[in-house]
């Protein structure tokens, strides 16, 4: 099988992690590539640094697909003297696009969360905040019966009655229908002044909103009726299967430190190691996760009533006040178990990997894939306590000091 182009690569990595579930102020997509090159190796990577791009050029790399953007925030330059642009000159110069899949990568089947929550060992999994489903509408429309399956067809053409893994999925029934034309009117059926009455077919299909327009287009151009009746309700929005986060439970109850343990033995080694805040002995066994920076997702933890919460970067004064209005309040406070943020967000490469190359060859194409060998983690090193947390017992101040 022959290698694909980048512009078909990019549309199966979207097919996988929407842009459109990116959060707003995110950067994602093809930062840099032709799109009729030609793509035979993808290396998969959490940062775009210059160890990864130095990997990338030495493996012959022609894709790089990193979780983290190179330009997240708007430039005016990529002159080669900054470091970024320089790293984009390198990319150009050796013919290695490089291609970013972040916020819409960490809610996605499949993504960052669910690497995690499977690493981690989590079981009938659940996103912790749910993104709704797309916005839909259902088409109602009355048709001539010999005229219904050429509607339905055309709806269905313009993106209506797609449901999962179904298509040109409709609901058909039949009644009478009765109208008189006026003088200024070109009925198909019937004459002016006259009274008509013709068994007609009641067409329902559900399509997404954002196809409103196109759907309707497409009714009225197929429809033999100069005025067809036809309304669009718009339906009720249900929390769908993604969303950020997860929450699972453990095949078999733990205390929190084994469980940090197993935590730390299942991720990326890294300087900073597992952090965990709680009883050692608490039991632990319904668990939530968020790959990358969570401590903007508390108020969803507690309510999500779980016994752990693995995340990474969480800070001082959110988790002091977490325990302490649990305290205040007597409610329950999860325990917290901090990682690394890159050890968080690394297993979904694998996954990605895997996917992509499925994706591929199920379009007759094929790729090699690998994962970046190389750690991202910025701290390199860390000293710990000569003894374990206790009471501080305040020291005397130097000799001479006022």
């Amino acid at each position: 099988m022959s290698a694909p182009v980048l512009r078909d690569v990019v549309r199966l990595l979207e097919r996988r992690y929407p842009p459109s579930t990116a959060e707003s102020w995110d950067a994602v997509g093809l930062v840099t590539g032709d799109p009729e090159q030609p793509v035979g190796r993808v290396l998969f990577a959490v940062d775009p640094v210059a160890a990864v791009i130095d990997e990338a050029i030495a493996w012959g790399a022609d894709l790089v697909v990193t979780h983290h953007p190179l330009l997240l925030r708007p430039v005016h330059s990529i002159a080669g003297t900054t470091f970024k642009g320089a790293l984009l000159h390198r990319l150009v110069r050796s013919g290695v696009a490089l291609y970013t899949a972040h916020t819409n990568a960490d809610a996605a089947t499949g993504g960052v969360c669910d690497a995690l929550a499977d690493a981690v060992g989590l079981l009938g999994t659940t996103p912790l905040e749910a993104a709704p489903t797309e916005a839909l509408d259902k088409h109602v429309v009355f048709v001539p019966v010999g005229d219904a399956e050429r509607v339905v067809d055309a709806l269905a053409a313009a993106g209506a009655g797609a449901i999962g893994e179904y298509t040109r999925c409709a609901w058909t029934s039949t009644g009478e229908g009765t109208f008189t034309p006026s003088e200024n009117a070109s009925p198909t059926i019937g004459s002016a002044g006259q009274a008509s009455r013709v068994v007609e077919a009641r067409v329902e299909m559900v399509a997404p909103r954002r196809l409103r327009s196109q759907v309707v287009a497409a009714m009225r151009s197929a429809h033999p009726y100069e005025e067809p009746a036809f309304d669009v309700l718009e339906l009720a929005a249900w929390p769908g299967s993604t969303g950020s986060g997860r929450v699972g439970v453990l095949p078999e109850p733990t205390t929190l430190s084994s469980f940090a343990s197993a935590v730390a033995a299942a991720l990326p080694a890294t300087a900073q190691g597992v952090r965990f805040a709680g009883d050692p002995d608490g039991r632990v066994e319904r668990v939530a996760v968020v790959g990358g920076s969570g401590d903007s997702f508390f108020d969803a933890v507690r309510a999500s009533g779980v016994d752990a919460y693995v995340t990474a970067d969480l800070r001082h004064h959110p988790v002091s006040e977490l325990r302490e209005r649990a305290e205040h309040d007597g409610s329950s406070t999860p325990y917290l178990v901090d990682v690394a943020h890159f050890a968080s967000e690394w297993p979904w490469l694998a996954y990605a990997a895997r996917d992509l190359g499925q994706d591929v060859g199920a379009a007759g194409t094929t790729v090699v894939t690998r994962v970046s060998t190389v750690s991202t983690d910025p701290w390199t090193g860390r000293v710990a306590s000569p003894e374990p947390p206790q009471a501080l017992v305040p020291t005397a101040p130097p000799e001479g000091h006022p």
